[in-house]
């Protein structure tokens, strides 16, 4: 498993459609802020229209376009004209997924909305680090055949509806995510963070070591062997893409790789702190605190079942 498939699996990172949108004429539909561990997502299917972000900023929305809202902020989905009225809204739900439709003229834009949904802690050490708006298209991406092949799927399986649809299109949409991830370290936009890091393939190798045994007595020496260059190299390297250094975030990624030993109950305290590198239950006790924000002991009471 590489270290970014690995996040996703630790922040607990699940697809979740809501609707489909079928909008024509004046529309405009708002969205209010999203909850904790909530990042709304919109697919574009087919037709054209804008999103308005807080501070007037303006988002044109186009076939196979992908938007998604790390922090959940709000916003609005209109027609590209500029709406001076607003078109009524009718709902759909007779089928499996609901239908929002407006009627008008030109030809509708089609969506899909939906929600990554992530464990509010975990989900930090991928969404914290990421702007407001993530931006896929068709048009810049480099894997244009097989986005376009994602997205000619998710048009006929909402087409359909077919027993089933409904899992494979959140299946699809999770994988669109990691396309997202991914033009946006490729454009150079992502500010230092875990992301960046994994994005530079050696410093990426000893990221996945150190996911992988976490429990290892790792040095800057032995991490930057991993990743094939010298101590200096790497440490500079290390913080100048990650903005920490390699044990501040070993630490971090221990507590988070604890908090999910703690999430499924199989093991006690101690052994969660042997798991993750601590001979100490007291030292690993203080520096959950530090990182998580509360005793092992509460974490485990009040993180929801099912790791």
């Amino acid at each position: 498993m590489d270290a970014l498939t690995r996040l996703l699996d630790l922040a607990r990172v699940r697809g979740a459609l809501d609707l489909r949108c079928q909008l024509a004429g004046g529309f405009s539909l708002d969205h209010a802020d999203a909850g904790p561990g909530e990042a709304p997502f919109h697919l574009v299917l087919a037709g054209e229209g804008v999103m308005e972000l807080p501070g007037r900023r303006t988002l044109p929305m186009r076939a196979g376009d992908l938007i998604v809202l790390p922090h959940g902020t709000s916003h609005k989905v209109r027609d590209v004209r500029g709406v001076l009225h607003d078109a009524p809204v009718e709902i759909d739900r007779a089928g499996p997924l609901t239908v929002k439709r407006t009627a008008g003229d030109g030809e509708p834009l089609d969506l899909l909305c939906g929600r990554f949904v992530h464990a509010p802690d975990a989900g930090q050490l991928l969404f914290a680090s990421l702007p407001d708006v993530l931006h896929a298209s068709l048009a810049d991406s480099q894997g244009i055949a097989t986005l376009e092949a994602i997205v000619h799927v998710l048009r006929v399986e909402v087409g359909a509806l077919a027993p089933g649809a409904l899992a494979v299109v959140t299946a699809l949409s999770q994988a669109l995510l990691v396309f997202a991830l991914r033009a946006q370290l490729a454009a150079g936009h992502m500010p230092p963070s875990l992301l960046t890091l994994l994005a530079e393939p050696r410093l990426g190798r000893a990221m996945l070591a150190m996911l992988r045994e976490p429990a290892k007595e790792w040095t800057v020496e032995s991490l930057a062997a991993q990743a094939a260059m010298s101590r200096a190299t790497f440490a500079r390297h290390f913080e100048a893409k990650g903005k920490q250094s390699p044990h501040e975030v070993l630490t971090l990624l221990r507590m988070h790789l604890a908090a999910e030993y703690l999430r499924r109950g199989e093991l006690t305290a101690a052994a969660v702190a042997e798991r993750v590198g601590y001979k100490s239950e007291s030292a690993f006790g203080k520096t959950f605190l530090r990182v998580m924000g509360q005793t092992p002991a509460r974490f485990r009471r009040e993180a929801p079942l099912g790791g």
